[in-house]
C-alpha cells in the first residue's frame, strides 16, 4: 500500500508533469472507484491543473477554469491501487472490462496522461471529484501530518496520553497520525527499538522523545530516497529501503538477529526480537500477550 513517502513522491512527480496542463478527457473505466457523482469527474475536462498535493495517503489534484470554482480530484490508492504515468496514450477510449484499469486522465496538449489501476479482487481504490477536499470523509477525519512543522514532540505526547492501544495500532490509525501505514509503522518501531505491542500511554518522556525522532527520521529518509523518481520506480524503491517490514526470516541490518513476523487476519507485522522486544519472540497470534 502506498503510504506517506510514496504519495509525497507521486505528488512531486505530478506537480512537475501536470501543473499547467489542460485535462482533455477523463474516462471512468471502473465506475465502482467513484465515490462522488456530483460534480461528475468529467467536469474536470477543459480545466487547467493548478496544483498537486498530499493529505495523508490521499493525492489531491486541483484544476481551475475561468469564472468557476476550483475542482479537486482526490485519489486514495488503497492496498493495491497505483498511478501509472503514460507518455504516449492511445487515442482509442478504454473500454470497461476485467483488467486492472480503473480511471484514465488524458491531457490536451500531448498524448500523455495517467492511468489509475488496481490489482486483485479486493477493491479499495477510491476517486472523488469535489469542490473542497474536506468533503471526502477520509480527509475530514485525518489526524496531524507527522511531517508538518506544527507536529511537535508535545503534540505527540498529547496523542499518547490516555491512549490504551498498542503502538502499532495507534501509528496506523489515520485519525491519530495521517499517512503512516503497515510498512512504515514497522520501520518506525524498529528505529525506536520498541515493541509493536507496547501500550502507547505507558511511554516515558524519554521513550516518547525517541518515538518522535523515529517517526520524523524514518519518514523524511523515505521521502528523500523517493525524491526525483518517476512514478513507476517508487514501488521498487520502497521495498529496497525497508529494513524489517516484509523481511521475515532475514537478518536484522542492525544486530543480525532473525526478523520475526506476527500474522493477523488481513495483515502482518515484522520486528526484530533483539532490537525491539528484549530478545523475546512474540506469539504469532492476534491475542499475543503485551510486552511491557
Amino acid at each position: 500500500m502506498p503510504e506517506l513517502p510514496e504519495v509525497e513522491a507521486l505528488s512531486a512527480f505530478l506537480t512537475e508533469h501536470l501543473v499547467g496542463q489542460v485535462i482533455d478527457r477523463v474516462y471512468p473505466v471502473a465506475v465502482n472507484v467513484l465515490k462522488t457523482y456530483q460534480p461528475p469527474v468529467t467536469a474536470l475536462e477543459g480545466r487547467t491543473v493548478t496544483a498537486v498535493g498530499r493529505r495523508g495517503k490521499f493525492l489531491v489534484i486541483t484544476a481551475a477554469a475561468p469564472d468557476a470554482a476550483d475542482l479537486h480530484l482526490v485519489i486514495h490508492l488503497a492496498r493495491a491501487g497505483w498511478l501509472r504515468w503514460q507518455r504516449k496514450m492511445s487515442d482509442v477510449p478504454p473500454h470497461p472490462g476485467k483488467g486492472p484499469l480503473a480511471l484514465r486522465v488524458r491531457l490536451a496538449d500531448s498524448t500523455s496522461g495517467f492511468d489509475l489501476t488496481e490489482a486483485g479482487t479486493k477493491k479499495g481504490l477510491a476517486v472523488s471529484c469535489v469542490a473542497d477536499p474536506a468533503e471526502v470523509p477520509g480527509i475530514a477525519r485525518l489526524g496531524p501530518d507527522p511531517l508538518d512543522p506544527a507536529f511537535t514532540l508535545e503534540a505527540l505526547r498529547g496523542l499518547l496520553a490516555g491512549e490504551r492501544r498498542q503502538l502499532k495500532g495507534m501509528l496506523r490509525d489515520q485519525s491519530v497520525l495521517a499517512g503512516i501505514g503497515n510498512a512504515y509503522s514497522d520501520e518506525i518501531l524498529h528505529a525506536a527499538r520498541m515493541s509493536p505491542f507496547k501500550q502507547a500511554a505507558r511511554l516515558t518522556e524519554a521513550e516518547s522523545e525517541t518515538l518522535y525522532r523515529a517517526i520524523g527520521d524514518t519518514l523524511r529518509e523515505a521521502v528523500e530516497r523517493s525524491h526525483g523518481l518517476a512514478a513507476g520506480e517508487l514501488k521498487a524503491e520502497k521495498k529496497t529501503g525497508l529494513r524489517v517490514h516484509g523481511r521475515a526470516g532475514q537478518p536484522c541490518p542492525v544486530c543480525g538477529d532473525t526478523i520475526r513476523e506476527v500474522s493477523f487476519a488481513d495483515s502482518a507485522l515484522q520486528y526484530c526480537p533483539t532490537c525491539q522486544t528484549g530478545g523475546k519472540p512474540l506469539a504469532d497470534r492476534r491475542l499475543s500477550r503485551l510486552l511491557k
